[in-house]
Parts: C-alpha cells; sequence; structure tokens
C-alpha cells in the first residue's frame, strides 16, 4: 500500500507531473492558433463552448509544435527538463542541439508527445479536482439544505449522495494515476527520442578516447620529466655534500646544475599542467628534443657524479621533430634508469646512430645487483613505471624495444644492463 502510495504521489511522481504541466502550459499557445484556424472554419462558432471544437483545435496545434521543434534550443531545453523532472541520468540524454534529420524528427516526435500527453493532464488538472471536491462534499452540502449545483437528479437518491464522496476519491486517484503513468511512460520514451543517436554516441566515444590518449601522454611527460629531475637533484645534492669541504668547485657546479635542473623541470611542469587544466590555454614551455637538449642533459646528469660517456653517430637537426622529442624522453628515462637503480657514481653508456634508416638509442650501465624479467614490460628491483613509458612511446612510434641484461654479460657482479630503442625515422609515427 505505501509503495503504491509513493508512485502515485511520491516526490518522483510530483516533479514528473509539473513536466506534464508545463508540457500543457506550452502546448496553450499552438491550441489558441489552432482556434484561430478551426473559428472560421465552422462559419465563427465559438470554439472555446464546445468541447469536440476545443480537442480538434488541439489537434490542429499540434503538428505546429512539431514543425517548431526544428529550433536548435528544442532538444537542449527539454533534455534539460527531463533530466532534472522525471529523473532521467544525464548521459542518457543529448544536449545539444537536433542535427541530423533523424535527431531532428525524433525531437520533434518527442516534443509533440510531451505537449500533447502534458495538454491532456493539465486539461484534466484543471477540471478533475473541482468536480472531486464537489463530489466529496456534496453529502454535507445536501444535509445543510444546499441546492442548485446543476448536479444530474440521480443525486436526488440517497444511495447516490452515499456513493458521491467515494466517486470523488477515485476520480483523484484515477487523476493521479493518469498523471504517473504518463510521466513514466515519457521517462522511458525520453532516452529513445531526446538521446544521443549511434554516430553521436560513436563521435563522443571517440572524443573521449582522443582526450585520454592525449591524458596519457601528458602522464608519460610528466612522469619522464619530474621523474628524472627528481633522481638527478638528488644525486647531485648527495654528491655535493660529500665534498663539501674538499671540492667547493664541484659543490657550486652541482648548485648550478640543480638550479639549472629544476628551472627547466617546472617550465615543463607548467606547460603540461596547462594543458590539463580544463579551458587553459596549453603552455608556452617548448617540448625538449635531441637536437637541443641533449647536451644539456648530459652535462646535468654528468654533474651529480654520474660518468656518462655518449656516442653520437647521427644528425639531430635531421631528425623528425617528433622523432627528436621522443628520442629526448627515451634517452632521459634510459639515464634516469640507471641512476636509480645502480647509483650515483654509475658509469653509463649513451649511443645513438642512425642506421638502415632506423634511429637506435642505446643505454647500458653496469647493475649492483640480479636484474629480472617481470610482467608483460622488462623490469628491476624497485623499478616503477619507466620502461613502461618507454614502451607506450616506442610502441606509438612503430618501433622495437629490448631491456634487460646485455648478451655475454657474465655473472650478478659484472652483468650489464642493456635498453635499446629502434625507432623508423620515416613512416606513420
Amino acid at each position: 500500500m505505501r509503495r503504491a502510495a509513493r508512485s502515485l504521489f511520491g516526490r518522483r511522481a510530483r516533479l514528473r507531473w509539473v513536466h506534464l504541466i508545463l508540457g500543457g502550459a506550452l502546448a496553450m499557445p499552438y491550441v489558441l492558433v489552432g482556434s484561430v484556424i478551426i473559428g472560421p472554419a465552422t462559419g465563427g462558432t465559438d470554439v472555446f463552448g464546445s468541447l469536440p471544437l476545443q480537442l480538434a483545435s488541439f489537434g490542429v496545434g499540434l503538428p505546429l509544435a512539431a514543425v517548431t521543434s526544428v529550433f536548435p534550443l528544442t532538444r537542449p531545453l527539454e533534455a534539460a527538463a527531463v533530466r532534472w523532472l522525471c529523473g532521467v541520468d544525464a548521459d542518457r540524454l543529448a544536449f545539444g542541439p537536433a542535427r541530423t534529420r533523424g535527431e531532428k524528427g525524433r525531437t520533434a516526435g518527442w516534443f509533440t508527445l510531451h505537449l500533447g500527453i502534458g495538454g491532456i493532464i493539465a486539461g484534466m488538472s484543471l477540471a478533475v479536482p473541482p468536480f472531486a471536491t464537489v463530489l466529496i462534499l456534496l453529502p454535507v452540502s445536501a444535509g445543510l439544505g444546499g441546492t442548485g449545483l446543476g448536479l444530474p437528479h440521480v443525486f436526488d437518491h440517497l444511495w447516490a449522495l452515499a456513493l458521491a464522496p467515494v466517486a470523488g476519491a477515485a476520480m483523484l486517484v484515477a487523476l493521479a494515476g493518469c498523471a504517473a503513468g504518463s510521466g513514466a511512460l515519457l521517462a522511458r520514451w525520453a532516452p529513445a527520442l531526446l538521446g544521443p543517436s549511434p554516430e553521436g554516441r560513436l563521435a563522443a566515444a571517440e572524443a573521449r578516447a582522443a582526450d585520454l590518449a592525449v591524458r596519457n601522454r601528458l602522464a608519460r611527460e610528466l612522469h619522464d620529466s619530474v621523474g628524472h629531475a627528481l633522481s638527478a637533484v638528488t644525486l647531485q645534492a648527495s654528491a655535493a655534500r660529500r665534498v663539501l669541504d674538499s671540492d667547493p668547485e664541484f659543490v657550486r657546479e652541482a648548485l648550478a646544475a640543480i638550479e639549472d635542473t629544476t628551472r627547466r623541470t617546472v617550465g615543463e611542469l607548467d606547460a603540461v599542467l596547462g594543458v590539463l587544466r580544463e579551458g587553459d590555454a596549453p603552455g608556452t614551455a617548448p617540448a625538449p628534443t635531441l637536437a637541443a637538449d641533449l647536451d644539456g642533459l648530459l652535462s646535468r646528469t654528468r654533474a651529480g657524479g654520474a660518468r656518462v660517456s655518449a656516442t653520437v653517430d647521427a644528425d639531430p637537426e635531421s631528425l623528425p621533430p617528433l622523432l627528436s622529442r621522443e628520442g629526448y624522453r627515451i634517452v632521459q628515462e634510459g639515464l634516469s634508469n640507471a641512476l636509480r637503480h645502480a647509483g650515483d657514481r654509475v658509469a653509463v653508456d649513451v649511443r645513438i646512430a642512425v642506421a638502415d634508416g632506423d634511429l637506435e638509442i642505446t643505454v647500458e650501465n653496469p647493475v649492483t645487483g640480479p636484474a629480472t624479467v617481470t610482467g608483460p614490460t622488462p623490469s628491476r628491483p624497485g623499478g616503477g613505471h619507466g620502461l613502461r613509458g618507454i614502451a607506450d612511446r616506442v610502441r606509438l612510434l612503430g618501433g622495437t624495444m629490448t631491456a634487460g641484461p646485455a648478451a655475454g654479460s657474465s655473472g650478478p657482479a659484472g652483468e650489464t644492463w642493456r635498453l635499446h630503442v629502434c625507432l623508423p625515422t620515416k613512416g606513420p609515427a
């Protein structure tokens, strides 16, 4: 019983009733236009004095409503009303203007249904409650000697007076049931008529996928840039602390390297966060490349005490901008892994060459403990997402990557870790 009462008079049912009343209010101008057409067509008869002519005016006004539904604001306004008053989830509705012929047709169908059913429920809401109230109070009025209400003569009988309150209450319940049923029906039809088309869903999915791809790329940029900076700054500060009293010149170089590293990293961080903030313009700091920033990366790494040897058998200026940028990040992450896992005084060998139309990047360093290969991407104990990020970059560029103990290394003490990346210099990237 309580569930039935909630379905008829609960908050959701009341809001849907309001939605139907709004539909009836929107239908009134079209009904007035229909009466202007019906009146002269019937010889100047008073349209509002005849129920059949009122229904005819209503029937003429609905096609006019369907025609005016082509205005761009119709679907956004109707979708917003359905969301807040009918309780339909926002992701099942389309809040943009109807653009294709199919979307316009479905919007016209919805608008006609909303105004048609809303007009009927609104008319019932105006007519039924006063009459039902009269029936409920009829026995009291008759007991007080009230006459002249214009009711049928059947109410002169005692049994009719006794049943009048029951009939009045039943009429109110029936009105609530019609309103609740009509509201539930419109709420069920709304996603089909006001929801996105299959083409719209596909476009939205593609837009979300593109946005996710951009954000994943920015996440890799943040990991590589900030991760390398933190590793380099930590090692530079540690090396400077150890020789603070014995080698002031090295300390000054380390502090200068720390200052330069942090300044560049903050600039890159601002650029990436500017893209991530919704509505903000992308940052103006240019992305580092092999052509412009490789020497600075090597010198900052050496300032922490690492012995980095670099062999560049390629002209970085001749590389495509995308390849130069991604190659820089790969070298940066390779150096970060070497510093993080082998220590600040490790000897790192970096080789960059172009052979057979491919850019080859190799980073080698000795490891202090056993190397392992686990999971879908090679990793070492204590490793994070660096190698996975490199693998993602290489896959997107159509290249290949290997990471693990170098062939021919013997024993844990003499083991060498090698990162080798091969990227095509031409082709889709």
